[in-house]
């Protein structure tokens, strides 16, 4: 076959009669930088988990916010979606095959071509392993429910309503008392209100153990379901914090990725030229 030399962007006339009807994409080379972004993302992801995990804390006082805490994994992704894109690319630029006798302008173009096409199987295949991880924990969730429901639905404060006594001298112990204020208090934060009667009989257990007035129990009660309250409120708008700190993150990361399409496209250019100038 005769050899061919590419000067001022024009190739030499030569038989390319060996060439006719061969794909222009190399898919070793696809593939590999595929998987070598695919491998970086994963890497990138859990290290990015444990630091992200380290930095949280369910005491309060400690740790990061959930707003910041989201803001921060959306960072961390973006910076992995560069980097994975940039080795893939450039992993697939290097190794694809010399393209004898083509023009500059569109070795260029195939270059750039296979850097966007090993980004999109890339992001694939991190699709397809988030889909597995979603859809594991999905299936844990369900047997978890299943299990609940075939315990039973009733809550503890359902079962201490129905064994709810009307005398406080024949009333449950101290202890017990406790557990059954604590499951009113639960029920409470879970449904955003108390009733009146769950009020009034709080209030004279109250009275009944601590010897307060029934105005001054009732007063306890009343500051104690305003708390309870107020941090379900306080709960409200973190989540709602977390809402859209997550909605934010997400057209971020859109962005990332669109601009991760482009890098991975300049990484296999460049790759390519090194590659054919030592080549």
């Amino acid at each position: 076959m005769e050899e061919t030399t590419i000067v001022a962007g024009t190739a030499f006339a030569m038989d390319t009669g060996s060439f006719a009807g061969k794909s222009a994409a190399s898919w070793p080379s696809i593939f590999a930088g595929a998987f070598v972004a695919a491998s970086a993302t994963v890497i990138l992801v859990a290290l990015g988990s444990g630091i992200g995990f380290a930095s949280i804390s369910p005491w309060s006082g400690h740790g990061v916010s959930v707003a910041t805490f989201a803001v921060s994994t959306a960072i961390w992704l973006i910076v992995t979606q560069w980097i994975a894109a940039a080795l893939g690319g450039y992993i697939a630029g290097r190794l694809r095959t010399r393209w004898v006798g083509t023009h500059t302008h569109e070795v260029f173009f195939r270059d750039t071509a296979h850097g966007l096409i090993t980004w999109a199987v890339a992001t694939i295949l991190a699709a397809l392993v988030a889909a597995g991880s979603v859809m594991s924990a999905a299936g844990a969730a369900g047997h978890a429910v299943a299990d609940a429901a075939a315990a039973g639905t009733l809550m503890p404060y359902d079962v201490d309503k129905l064994f709810r006594s009307t005398s406080t001298a024949a009333g449950a112990a101290a202890t017990e008392a406790r557990m059954e204020a604590a499951h009113i208090v639960a029920n409470a934060f879970a449904s955003g209100s108390v009733p009146d009667t769950d009020r009034t009989y709080l209030a004279e257990q109250v009275a009944a153990r601590t010897g307060a007035s029934q105005s001054e129990a009732q007063a306890r009660v009343d500051g104690l379901i305003a708390a309870v309250m107020q941090s379900q409120e306080k709960l409200k708008a973190d989540a709602d914090r977390m809402k859209k700190a997550t909605a934010q993150a997400s057209i971020y990361l859109a962005l990332s990725m669109l601009i991760g399409a482009f890098i991975a496209s300049v990484s296999a250019a460049l790759g390519g030229r090194i590659r054919d100038q030592h080549v």
